[in-house]
């Protein structure tokens, strides 16, 4: 089995493990983004009913379908409960392709580390699996708390790419790797 195959990409650090999401996972993608803290920044990412998780899941289940990734759960080892999810999704900036590094943690998750070394794990797979393609972060310049998990991610701010998002303004942070070809 090719390492890019949906079934195949299981994610490790120090602490976790970051796999694709099942239907199981379903009521975590509720309660995460059901709570206003973690849509904070990003109230059209807000879900109020099952129906809207079970939508969620199914769109981020064919993006695994067609690109071999996209966003894992990630967990603690040896842990079932679910601390939030990280991943990428292909997207356009100012027309040309890039990858989003997208990362959404459980409010009892938040100021441990868990999202810097998540967001890690999958630019470094990103970096390994797709190097043509720039790893962006869309943050608001509110959440800085976003902005340190895309820095330790290995991303640093672009300011000639910020650009208005669906819940407002976006800074844009992009992969060094990306920085340097410019």
């Amino acid at each position: 089995m090719s390492d890019r195959s949906p079934a195949a990409v299981e994610l490790k650090t120090a602490r976790l493990v970051l796999r694709r999401p099942t239907p199981a996972d379903v009521d975590a993608i509720l309660a995460v983004h059901r709570d206003p803290e973690t849509c904070a920044h990003n109230p059209s990412d807000a879900l109020a009913r099952l129906e809207e998780a079970e939508a969620l899941y199914r769109r981020w289940d064919d993006q695994w379908q067609q690109y071999g990734y996209g966003y894992w759960v990630v967990r603690h080892h040896g842990s079932a409960r679910q601390l939030g999810f990280c991943g990428i999704k292909p997207m356009e900036l100012h027309g040309a392709p890039v990858l989003n590094l997208f990362y959404r943690f459980a409010t009892s998750a938040w100021g441990r580390g868990f999202a810097g070394e998540a967001a890690s794990a999958v630019a470094a797979w990103a970096s390994r699996h797709l190097p043509g393609l720039p790893l962006i972060a869309r943050v608001r310049p509110a959440n800085i708390a976003s902005q340190r998990v895309a820095v330790r991610a290995g991303l640093s701010r672009a300011r000639h790419l910020d650009t208005e998002g669906h819940d407002g303004f976006d800074w844009i942070y992009i992969a060094r790797r990306a920085n340097s070809a410019e």
